[in-house]
């Protein structure tokens, strides 16, 4: 990185800039069917650079990539390039925050321990969870990632981050004869916890018996939709992503403060956090790409829009004392729906989607369901080959929310989401 900022400190052509770098070793395992094939270890490093210009009382800017085989001339060049295309560009001008200087790291039990180690017991815990007859995990492949994110001005400030985290990709499947159905998994940690693991394996090859056997039901039909924390997660950073600074300063916005997305409703109420933090998640930050100290954002409260939220730039458009900064973490507060009270009704529980779709300005929320579970009467049949849509307005007013969180990817809060009411075609 240094000899980058050095490059670019020599550049008087330039008003200000910023550099990226993520050194990442990673130590990498390949299985298939339990026996271990291939062992790699990698050491790589990502630059990026963003030159900054004003002129006429507006301000560009230009980002490219710093490669290990360019020469200092190859980046002189790059860094004029990109002060010619930022030259080109005028926006409302904006101050580089100097964000000052430190250096963090995250707790995680996974961080000393030796990697080979590490890896032998990620295995097990994944071939622990072949217990039902007929299923088994047909390739893994795991990634520990230990990463050093630097983030450098050219107003001062100096920030390093690091973080230990591993991704599991694996091929869950069942097979009966020479029919089968085959998964794909892709779970993240920052903690070592092997009973978890074996119980996400495990639910994922009974997710795969059950595609085996599912069945298409009789539609259309109406009936209450049973969400997961995938799609919760979704439903809940359309509804953040609709509160975004940039997204207020283009009037491309549904929803100003103040307003109440759960008017007249009965429902529980959502209450939803913005943090750069939450335990467990991989996204997990200190700060933003800016290097700015990330600030804890309610954004909405009890079914009302508190706040907005967002990066530095359209933080000082917005004319914003403290911006939050780009917050990578989502937390829902959880509400009051119990699991004896979801056994006494029926409805389709979701477990597998394609992606569900939310449409804030056409009033949408659906999908394809490629995987669910008709209860009914205590007996559960899985479907498949469905889709589902409905109300994004009324969804929101008589939405139900677990008592029991969890945490998936960036989100943080009820593993469950009843929605009523909704069509099944």
């Amino acid at each position: 990185m240094r000899p980058v900022i050095s490059l670019l400190q020599e550049n008087r052509g330039i008003s200000g800039w910023r550099v990226s770098e993520t050194k990442t070793d990673s130590y990498e395992a390949f299985f298939v069917h339990r026996r271990l094939e291939t062992v790699r270890s990698t050491s790589t490093t990502s630059t990026e650079v963003t030159v900054y210009s004003e002129h006429d009382g507006k301000v560009g800017d230009s980002t490219f990539t710093v490669y290990g085989s360019m020469t200092e001339d190859d980046i002189r060049e790059k860094i004029r390039a990109a002060e010619r295309r930022a030259s080109l560009i005028s926006n409302e001008k904006y101050s580089l925050t100097d964000a000052g200087a430190g250096e963090y790291s995250f707790d995680s039990n996974m961080r000393d321990m030796d990697d080979r180690a590490l890896a032998s017991g990620i295995a097990e815990a994944v071939f622990r969870a072949e217990t039902i007859p007929g299923s088994s995990v047909n390739a893994l492949e795991i990634f520990i990632y230990r990463e050093k994110l630097s983030v450098n001005n050219s107003v001062g400030t100096e920030k390093i981050q690091h973080k230990t985290r591993v991704m599991i990709e694996a091929i869950p499947t069942f097979t009966v004869g020479k029919e089968s159905v085959e998964l794909y998994e892709d779970y993240r940690f920052t903690e070592f916890r092997p009973e978890e693991i074996t119980r996400e394996i495990r639910s994922k090859l009974e997710e795969a018996k059950a595609r085996f056997e599912a069945v298409k039901p009789k539609v259309p039909l109406k009936t209450d939709v049973l969400l997961r924390a995938p799609e919760i997660a979704g439903v809940i950073w359309e509804l953040a992503d609709d509160l975004d600074y940039a997204a207020k300063y283009s009037h491309a916005n549904l929803h100003d403060v103040g307003d109440d997305l759960q008017e007249g409703g009965d429902g529980d109420r959502l209450t939803v956090t913005l943090r750069g933090q939450v335990k467990g998640s991989d996204r997990s930050a200190f700060f933003d790409r800016d290097g700015l100290a990330l600030r804890d954002t309610c954004v909405i409260k009890d079914g009302t829009v508190t706040a907005n939220s967002g990066s530095s730039r359209f933080g000082q458009y917005l004319g914003v004392n403290e911006p939050s900064g780009i917050l990578p973490c989502i937390e829902l507060e959880p509400g009051t729906l119990g699991e004896r009270e979801t056994g006494e009704r029926d409805y389709l529980e979701c477990v597998s989607m394609s992606g569900i779709q939310v449409e804030l300005f056409s009033d949408y929320i659906g999908g394809e369901i490629r995987l669910g579970y008709l209860c009914s009467g205590g007996k559960k049949t899985p479907v498949t080959g469905i889709t589902m849509s409905g109300s994004l307005s009324a969804v929101l007013k008589s939405l139900r929310l677990s008592e029991n969180r969890t945490v998936w990817g960036s989100y943080a809060g009820p593993d469950r989401m009843l929605i009523k009411d909704m069509e099944i075609l």
